[in-house]
């Protein structure tokens, strides 16, 4: 066997290792019952650590100095080994197995402090998460040559670090300063939208966000959907799990939430199957990933000619009044700019100043200049400077969101930089789909779906972020895109 072969058989394993975590977490998060979380907290500690000393073994920086490498797809998932095993020999697997330990135990406390809004509850537990977040960066950094924020954000989007990030922030704060007051004046101007008179039934709802995202393309034979307190998709590209949360007084927030995670499902199971397993056939970081779900929620089931069709599977599924679902009260309902403190429940205009709240305190805290102590007082201070609103408690704060008790700093960038990227894939899209809209209007949406398998799931981690969108799009990400999208639908 010549060392590639040996190297991505070792790889395949590891991956194999990394599908049982993810059904580890979508159970713990789904149907694990409470007092399972010691040991769930164990079992994806060991799992952590096999991975990490199966890719750091002594045998591996042999077998990548000598494995070579035929063909461009080859070629990346050598290089990808590489980089992976280079991250992993910073860190001693004691940290690795440490850092999924404190995680999951965060994690379990995070439940009860949010639904108690009590920050006090969850603060040490917090704090042993940031010391090792901090550690973890810390090595990192002095193997990879990167600040310590920025090693962690390359763990969640390869390549992209704070200084990226920091100017398109800095002029998207500028660009939401001017256009916020204006998109809300002339909303007013507009009048409120009729509201959808409930209740929904959850039954009705399960069955209605499970049809509509099979209509949009998720293949159920390889996918679940289930329910959590945090809306996600995990699992793995041959057995899917989405989840999402009902509430029979209304029906667009699990709705919308199917739709983006099945954008990200999509993502998934469009990966080359003939990579899988292995680095290169992995998505393209998670910045691309959000442009998946972003695409499909944001810009394809949010458009006017989705919600012509939408307006009619929900009169179909719970009858009553026809007027309020015309799509054009959809659009004021589901388009509407509303400044709020919670992220998930956010309008694409004000998203992004949730997410940099999110990004320069979580870079604070890394950085050692912003205590775990002072994270409420810093979070309203924040808000109150962005959208002009300071929370009323830690639920609706600093506790509102999983990533942070669950070890993940560097990933709140990646919504964002996802957004932005959406909005410039789908206008790539459209040029090549004239016929996009009539298609969205029928609840048609093979055309968008066939243009994305092609030109981003396909291809993998073959690309990088900016590789791909030039590759998609014949340009790096373009903030001004997603900028003009938001002129289009909400400055006019």
């Amino acid at each position: 066997m010549s060392a590639y072969a040996r190297l991505a058989a070792r790889f395949a394993r590891i991956a194999t290792l990394g599908e049982a975590s993810a059904m580890l977490h979508w159970d713990a998060s789904a149907i694990m019952p409470p007092g399972g979380g010691g040991a769930r907290g164990e079992q994806l500690a060991v799992l952590a650590g096999l991975r990490h000393e199966l890719l750091t073994a002594p045998e591996v920086a042999g077998d990548l100095a000598e494995a070579g490498a035929e063909g461009r797809w080859e070629s990346a998932n050598l290089a990808l080994m590489h980089r992976a095993h280079r991250r992993a020999t910073a860190l001693p697997t004691a940290l690795v197995e440490a850092t999924e330990r404190a995680n999951a135990a965060c994690e379990k406390v995070w439940r009860n402090a949010k639904a108690q809004s009590d920050f006090a509850m969850v603060r040490p537990h917090l704090e042993e998460v940031v010391r090792l977040q901090r550690e973890t960066a810390a090595a990192l950094s002095a193997a990879l040559g990167l600040s310590p924020y920025d090693a962690l954000m390359d763990s969640y989007q390869p390549g992209i670090g704070a200084a990226d990030v920091e100017p398109v922030f800095a002029a998207y704060e500028a660009f939401l300063a001017e256009a916020l007051p204006q998109a809300e004046a002339l909303q007013a101007g507009r009048g409120a939208p009729q509201p959808l008179a409930g209740p929904f039934p959850v039954a009705i709802q399960r069955e209605l966000c499970r049809g509509l995202s099979a209509r949009v393309g998720l293949d159920y034979s390889h996918a679940r959907l289930d329910e959590s307190l945090h809306p996600f998709c995990g699992g793995t590209p041959t057995d899917i799990r989405i989840t999402t949360f009902y509430a029979e007084e209304e029906v667009g927030k699990a709705l919308m939430g199917v739709l983006h995670e099945t954008g990200h499902a999509l993502y998934e199971a469009g990966l080359p199957a003939a990579w899988a397993r292995q680095p290169v056939g992995e998505a393209a970081g998670m910045a691309a990933h959000e442009s998946q779900s972003l695409i499909m929620e944001m810009q394809a089931c949010r458009s006017d000619a989705f919600l012509t069709f939408l307006g009619g599977e929900l009169h179909r599924a719970f009858g009553g009044d026809p007027a309020p679902y015309a799509p054009a009260n959809l659009a004021k309902l589901w388009r509407r700019v509303s400044r709020g403190f919670i992220r998930v429940d956010a309008d694409e205009l004000t998203y992004p100043a949730h997410v940099i709240l999110r990004f320069r305190l979580e870079r604070a805290m890394i950085e050692g200049d912003l205590a775990v102590a002072d994270l409420p007082g810093a979070w309203a201070e924040s808000f109150t400077r962005l959208l002009g609103l300071a929370p009323p408690d830690d639920a609706r704060g600093c506790l509102q969101d999983i990533h942070w008790h669950d070890g993940a700093f560097g990933y709140f960038p990646s919504y964002t930089l996802g957004a932005m990227a959406a909005a410039q894939l789908m206008g790539a899209a459209r040029r090549a789909l004239p016929d996009m809209d009539a298609a969205l209007a029928l609840g048609d949406m093979a055309p968008l779906l066939r243009w994305l398998r092609a030109n981003v799931h396909a291809h993998g981690s073959r690309l990088g972020f900016q590789d791909l969108l030039r590759a998609a799009t014949g340009k790096p990400l373009d903030p001004e895109d997603f900028m003009a999208h938001l002129r289009g639908r909400y400055l006019q």
